[in-house]
């Protein structure tokens, strides 16, 4: 295998209750390209594994990398049959071609992860020396701004970000959902209990692994977390971190209403200074017209509706997907069927046959848009465990805004017959209608 920190970045980390891991037998593999250097790395409760190459950056260059600049990919694709030109789009790729220039033509500064004791030694030797300490990022101009893009569901924001990291031609680079970067730092807050100054340890930490994060959803509605960024967002921008973010919502409406929200405050203002904040509410929900193009649920089951799941599965995501993915959930492992960033397919035994908790699917709720389901059976009295999972499913994907699409062995009104759960199944069909309107479709996921 080729050199795995591009891999190891995206999808090796072990983070928290729900998270994709590396697969074991990988892990301690010697890396390929020229360093020929292997390192077990941490290997604690939130990594499997992380393989680190020591070669130069262009000896580690992953062959997955494409050598076209954000610009060229966007025309590329705009040659395809299946993507529509969209002016807003473009005006937004423009800004991330100008920040990927600016990456690639700025010299790159080494970083590491401090020992704990590092700020305070660092604090030390500038009073010996009567040096001043490094200007703060309130006050410092960033030498290169980041981009906040902003606007409705649908709008194309994911591409953008996805487009951003894939044409970035170096391997130190993070690009992973809001919500999976929040559950590592709250494992970091862990792991550096009792230190002094974990946050600014753990955006060391990130410092090391990369020069740009690219998160995908950014949205703040916990205290902690609220609590959290303003600081972490501080130490990583101190770092030279380059942020690239989106989110459905304006910074200045980040946490709105939100409990102390004047404690947050300071996060926005480090956003907006740090970031150029862009938007793309154009008005062309594409996730919407695919799911409007697509069928959301197919019966009787079988090879026909299987080909179909994968068409509708392939039109949402824009791709295949990964076959041989893992996800824990609540340390517990689910193999999906496919899987591609916030959209996944699933077999009902998988969610529903065996020790599911609906804590288990709050997680899945909070991490997934769309969720496909195989091969739902007809319910009754004699199985009414896989009911009353399958009701907890829907309850929480429908509070959620989830996009379900099922492939079934009979029709929704005839999905449970004769048992104790018909009047609670009876409000399951019916969310499950609804869940096929226009109407539910265009609703927000609700992380």
């Amino acid at each position: 295998m080729r050199c795995a920190m591009r891999w190891h970045t995206k999808h090796g980390y072990y983070i928290g209750v729900l998270a994709r891991r590396v697969k074991p037998e990988s892990a301690g593999s010697t890396c390929a390209c020229p360093c020929k250097r292997r390192d077990d790395a941490y290997n604690g409760s939130f990594y499997h594994s992380v393989e680190v190459c020591f070669a130069p950056m262009s000896a580690t260059m992953p062959p997955s990398v494409d050598a076209r600049t954000p610009l060229e990919k966007y025309r590329q694709d705009l040659q395809r049959d299946d993507f529509q030109y969209d002016p807003d789009q473009e005006e937004a790729v423009k800004h991330l071609q100008r920040l990927y220039d600016e990456l690639v033509n700025a010299p790159r500064q080494s970083s590491s992860a401090p020992s704990a004791s590092d700020d305070g030694l660092k604090s030390k030797v500038a009073k010996l020396f009567g040096k001043k300490s490094a200007p703060s990022p309130f006050e410092a101009p960033p030498a290169i701004r980041g981009l906040y893009f902003w606007g409705g569901v649908g709008r194309g924001k994911t591409y953008l970000v996805d487009t951003f990291y894939e044409t970035l031609p170096f391997a130190d680079k993070i690009r992973t959902h809001f919500h999976r970067f929040m559950q590592r730092v709250h494992n970091e807050l862990t792991h550096y209990k009792g230190e002094k100054n974990p946050l600014t340890l753990i955006a060391a930490k990130f410092a090391a692994e990369a020069r740009v994060i690219c998160l995908d959803e950014f949205f703040v509605k916990d205290i902690t977390d609220a609590m959290i960024l303003a600081n972490l967002l501080e130490a990583l921008f101190a770092q030279g971190v380059v942020l690239v973010t989106t989110s459905n919502i304006v910074p200045d409406d980040l946490y709105k209403d939100g409990l102390q929200r004047a404690r947050f405050i300071p996060a926005i203002d480090l956003l907006k200074r740090h970031c150029e904040v862009v938007n793309v509410d154009s008005g062309i929900d594409y996730r919407l017209r695919a799911l409007e193009q697509v069928k959301i649920f197919y019966h009787p089951w079988g090879e026909g509706a299987d080909r179909a799941l994968e068409e509708s599965f392939h039109a949402i995501a824009g791709t295949a997907g990964e076959k041989d993915a893992e996800i824990d959930v609540n340390h517990r492992v689910l193999q999906p069927r496919r899987l591609h960033e916030d959209v996944v397919w699933f077999e009902f035994e998988t969610l529903c046959d065996g020790p599911r908790s609906q804590n288990d699917y709050i997680e899945l709720s909070r991490e997934f848009h769309t969720v496909l389901v195989s091969n739902v059976p007809q319910m009754s009295g004699a199985t009414e465990d896989l009911a009353r999972r399958f009701i907890n499913l829907v309850d929480e994907f429908y509070d959620r805004g989830v996009k379900l699409l099922l492939s079934a062995e009979v029709a929704i009104e005839s999905l449970y017959t004769h048992g104790q759960l018909e009047f609670e199944f009876e409000r399951t069909l019916s969310r499950l209608q609804e869940m096929q309107s226009k109407e539910y479709l265009a609703l927000p996921h609700k992380p």
